[in-house]
Order: C-alpha cells, then structure tokens, then sequence
C-alpha cells in the first residue's frame, strides 16, 4: 500500500530524480527542448538538498512511497511567495512519476500537504501551473478557481503559468 511521509535530507537525490523525470515527461510537449535541458540532476540535487537542510518559507516536503517503499513523488508548499494575492499557503512543487499518476497518489499528496499546511496556521492555498499543462484540471477537480495569469521565463522561453487557488483550505480538504 503507498504510504506517504516527511521527506528527509536522505531523499533528496531521489526527489531530484523524480523532479527531472516528471519535468521532461510532463513538459516535453509544452517547454521548448533548449529551455528543458538547464534542468540537471546535478542542480536538482543541490536545490532539494538545501530545501531539506534549511527550508525557507516555512517550507515542507511530503514524499509518497509505493507499496514497494519506493519513492514515486513529492510535493513541497509553504508561505505564499509573492505576497500579491489574498493567499497566505503556497503548493510549491507536486510530481509523481508517470505510472503513478491517475491513480490516487496526487490526491494523497494533496491531502496531507493540505492538512499539514492547516495545522501550522495557512487558511489559505495557491498552486501556479503552465496553462498549457493538461495537469491543470487536477486542481480543478478539487474545487480550485484560476486566480490570475502570468508569463514566467525558463530558460531562454516565456511561457504563461496560471495560479489556481482555495480561498478556504477548508474546501480543499472537504474533498477528501
């Protein structure tokens, strides 16, 4: 049975992994190939090595396993980063492998990133997503509204993201 926990310092290669290998399934089709290729695993490594060590934001990271206590995928959240919108919790980051999606593991990860988020005090949640990406209508599945548009720069390319959002962290949880 897939479990999920609190991602540990010793999880962070593996996360990285998994950030790389979702992000050039995923995002093949909507991220220019140059663009797509500053990712390294390298650089990942180190990101999630940091986050894990010294979170900023308030930031936490939740990993789910298969029934084979493989890591399959990850989600991170914290504080709101911009500070422009009525949101005070921010989902930074959710991927799950290919062959774990559909099939209940985002909802898990959601779930108790939500609760957990609720707990240290957000009221709140926003998600920014590529517009692009058929992923989006996971959030709004779970009752989240688009809140605003905006272009974002990776790489060399300027793709737009939207930002879906829960006014109440309540609703979101109602889901599950």
């Amino acid at each position: 049975m897939a479990k999920v926990r609190l991602a540990q310092f010793e999880d962070a290669e593996q996360i990285a992994n998994i950030h790389i290998q979702t992000w050039k399934s995923t995002y093949k089709d909507l991220i220019d190939e140059q663009d797509m290729s500053n990712i390294t695993l390298e650089n990942r490594i180190a990101l999630w090595e940091t986050i894990l060590k010294s979170p900023v934001n308030g930031q936490i990271a939740y990993v789910v396993e298969n029934e084979n206590g493989e890591l399959v995928g990850f989600v991170s959240g914290g504080k709101e980063r911009t500070k422009k919108y009525r949101y005070d919790g921010e989902i930074y980051a959710i991927y799950l492998l290919k062959d774990y999606q559909r099939i209940g593991y985002g909802r898990m990860l959601i779930s108790t990133i939500a609760q957990a988020m609720k707990q240290m005090g957000y009221d709140s949640l926003l998600v920014w997503v590529l517009t692009r990406n058929p992923s989006a209508d996971f959030y709004k599945v779970l009752g989240a509204k688009p809140v605003e548009a905006e272009e974002v720069t990776i790489g060399q390319g300027t793709y737009e993201e939207t930002a879906f959002g829960w006014e109440d962290i309540n609703e979101l949880l109602n889901n599950f």
